[in-house]
């Protein structure tokens, strides 16, 4: 009976511990590198967060006819890219 306790009482403690490991798994994967936007092609430009082949393409094309874009904001001027859009990808975006 003493035996039994003792592995329930390993197993419990193991149990609490697991979540904190895998957690630290997954900060210490690689962080999701920065996609320039006025370099990129359509393919690269659908690994952001909400911007699919419709999306990644109207970029693209905006580039190719107004120039490259300076500044996050200019990202709205192209069809289908809002506020909430911008917003997700802002922080993987860069522009140089």
């Amino acid at each position: 009976m003493h035996k039994l306790m003792s592995y329930l009482l390993l197993i419990f403690s193991v149990s609490l511990f697991a979540p904190t490991l895998v957690s630290a798994d997954e900060a210490m994967e690689k962080p999701a590198e920065t996609i320039n936007v006025n370099t990129a092609d359509a393919e690269t430009l659908t690994e952001l967060n909400g911007i699919g082949d419709s999306k990644a393409s109207a970029i693209v094309e905006w580039r190719e006819d107004n120039g490259p874009f300076e500044s996050p904001e200019d990202l709205l001027a192209v069809n289908g890219i809002g506020e909430a859009t911008l917003e997700d990808i802002e922080s993987r975006i860069s522009f140089n």
